[in-house]
């Protein structure tokens, strides 16, 4: 049986055990920064890194292993013990990025979805945990528009003519003039 944790997670920061020799061919430059940052005391936030071989077994399979899935919920627990938060929370929500890397850096081809974790719900817990709606919904705007462009192919300046249209009908000029 083999340990899809230990094969597949590499965790970092907060309450994670460090990984013995992290490889940038399997996690990644960016996955290397952040185990060695947190190896030598900076303050890393609490996260982990899927492996790059990880890709090629959702490519053959069109799905990762049950195993894999059980270890990502084990580390996102973890990450909620870390940092008093829990993911989908309206009161307190924990939200993650998801950064794709490779060892070779490529500007403009690696991929990243932030604030993953708000939704209707989520979004007015980060408003009141902020003190500051036009903050929440501009991060939940960001959301849907690197999702939809990343994970769902929906060209950016798709969101940013509705964008554009949703400022027009506000008579708002700029982003920050909505609240």
């Amino acid at each position: 049986m083999t340990n899809y944790n230990s094969k597949y997670i590499y965790p970092f920061g907060g309450s994670a055990r460090p990984t013995e020799s992290a490889d940038k061919q399997i996690v990644g430059g960016k996955g290397l920064g952040l185990e060695v940052m947190s190896k030598i005391g900076v303050d890393v936030p609490p996260g982990f890194t899927l492996t790059t071989p990880l890709c090629q077994v959702y490519q053959k399979d069109n799905d990762l292993p049950a195993a894999v899935w059980s270890g990502v919920r084990e580390h996102v627990e973890r990450i909620e013990r870390d940092m008093g938060k829990k993911f989908g929370s309206r009161d307190n929500p924990l939200l993650f990025s998801c950064r794709s890397g490779a060892a070779m850096s490529m500007p403009g081809m690696m991929d990243t979805v932030l604030n993953i974790g708000l939704n209707d719900d989520t979004v007015e817990g980060l408003a009141k945990a902020t003190d500051n709606p036009r903050f929440a919904w501009d991060s939940y705007r960001r959301l849907l528009d690197m999702f939809g462009e990343v994970v769902l192919g929906i060209p950016h300046e798709d969101f940013e003519k509705r964008f554009d249209k949703v400022k027009e009908n506000a008579n708002a000029k700029n982003d920050v003039d909505l609240t």
